[in-house]
């Protein structure tokens, strides 16, 4: 059992097109509308590799309703905390040259009883589900301090399961001080945690080592098309795999961290895992999370050789 939490989830709008025209009337050729946020979209990803997989949510309103009923069909247990506001709806336009322009809602702000609801709810089915790992996903909605993430870890370990987070800002840097099992920053989120740019594979190395170093037991690290990074006690090690055309990036963190989880969640293989299904996700329309058939193991290369000179994009 794999138990997931995101704070903040969405119903995600998705409209794919040849190209926006900002100010004019756009025509969408395919709309899709699908099940969102980091933590929904790290359980979808592990209910089509076949895993067992809980979603912790707060809900509400017509849009949260919505949400629980496509996660049902998608076969994925949820846990719902009920709240007063509304889940928030995100709307992505894809356009055919691959560039994604996403609307990411505020969302409802939770009050005090739905925060101590929702940090209850989760410590007590991670424990009464025996559950393997958690992984705490996403921003944090209005109402939840900074500190949320780091006492749930504090309070889930205690429980024995294992912790992932995958969060960004101020909520990493006070997890890292609880000893997650593993957290996973993208370059960007990477780079906020250190107060610094990373403009190669070798920055964004040291970096996850400084991450290592304030309390993460180890650090997944997506770097866009320059592949993922893997720093832990046991080693370092570099994977990437070739992607011909990016249909759409949203989710794809999510997919690998999934891809991890499920493999065991440490050593090379997981990274291995984690490359394979971040791959396939890009490929695949608006936030759709791959199935097994949608993978191509065969093309990741997993090394300890770290490519320090490679530079990172944009």
């Amino acid at each position: 059992m794999i138990v997931t939490i995101t704070p903040n989830p969405s119903l995600d709008r998705t409209y794919e097109l040849a190209a926006l025209a900002p100010g004019e009337v756009n025509r969408a050729a395919h709309d899709r509308l699908d099940p969102g946020g980091k933590g929904v979209n790290v359980s979808r990803a592990l209910a089509a590799a076949g895993h067992r997989t809980r979603a912790v949510l707060p809900l509400g309103g017509f849009s949260g309703q919505l949400l629980r009923e496509l996660l049902r069909r998608q076969g994925i247990e949820v846990a719902p905390v009920a709240i007063d506001g509304d889940t928030r709806i995100n709307v992505s336009v894809a356009e055919a040259h691959g560039r994604l322009t996403k609307i990411n809602a505020v969302g409802p702000e939770l009050s005090a009883a739905e925060s101590a609801a929702l940090l209850s709810l989760v410590r007590e089915d991670c424990q009464g589900n025996g559950a393997g790992w958690l992984a705490c996903c996403g921003s944090l909605p209005r109402g939840l301090a900074p500190e949320w993430y780091a006492e749930l870890v504090a309070q889930v370990h205690s429980g024995g399961a294992r912790i992932a987070v995958d969060t960004s800002g101020p909520a990493l840097l006070a997890a890292l001080g609880a000893r997650p099992d593993v957290v996973k920053p993208n370059r960007e989120e990477l780079a906020e945690a250190v107060g610094r740019p990373l403009l190669t594979v070798g920055d964004a190395l040291e970096a996850a080592q400084e991450l290592r170093e304030r309390g993460a037991r180890q650090v997944l690290t997506s770097l866009g098309a320059a592949g993922m990074l893997l720093v832990a006690e046991e080693g370092r090690w570099y994977g990437s795999a070739p992607v011909a055309v990016v249909r759409s990036d949203v989710g794809a963190g999510d997919a690998s961290l999934a891809g991890f989880l499920g493999a065991g969640g440490t050593g090379p293989e997981a990274l291995a895992a984690a490359v394979a299904h971040g791959a396939a996700a890009v490929r695949l329309p608006g936030s759709v999370m791959p199935a097994p058939a949608d993978l191509d193991p065969a093309a990741v290369v997993v090394t300890a050789d770290i490519p320090r000179e490679r530079p990172l994009r944009g």
